[in-house]
């Protein structure tokens, strides 16, 4: 229900024309004082909302998605595939030739790629999203 009601609040905010203030949410709003949860969320917003802003002026893909994306697949940044190999998006191997990484998720030790940074990692997403028909507008 927080996730959804995140995410609602970004798509919202994305179809504005202004961007100030896009990202500066009270999100103690949605926590009620879950406050490690809240500054977690709120340090991956605040690290990671230009390169979301960038890729969005550059795929055309609203950046409120990419960044909810991220939150949600990252774990807020914590999870073994952002700290091992900065996959922000749990995104597989299929047809990749870089560095790589095994993770157990819908099957036993899933190949996972690997990104020298976040921005790779986020370049990579709107290029996958840009590249599949079924995401395009």
């Amino acid at each position: 229900m927080v996730l959804f009601l995140f995410l609602l609040f970004l798509q919202y905010e994305s179809n504005k024309d202004i961007f100030s203030g896009l990202f500066a949410i009270n999100l103690r709003t949605l926590f009620r004082g879950a406050d490690e949860m809240e500054q977690t969320y709120q340090t991956y917003i605040n690290q990671y909302k230009d390169l979301a802003i960038e890729q969005m002026l550059r795929y055309r893909i609203p950046a409120s998605i990419t960044l909810a994306q991220g939150l949600f697949e990252s774990a807020a940044g914590r999870s073994d595939l952002v700290r091992q190999g900065n996959n922000h998006f749990g995104i597989k191997c299929h047809d990749w030739i870089g560095p790589t990484q095994y993770h157990d998720d819908d099957a036993r030790g899933e190949c996972f790629r690997v990104y020298r940074d976040a921005r790779g990692s986020y370049e990579d997403h709107s290029k996958f999203l840009a590249r599949q028909p079924r995401y395009s507008r």
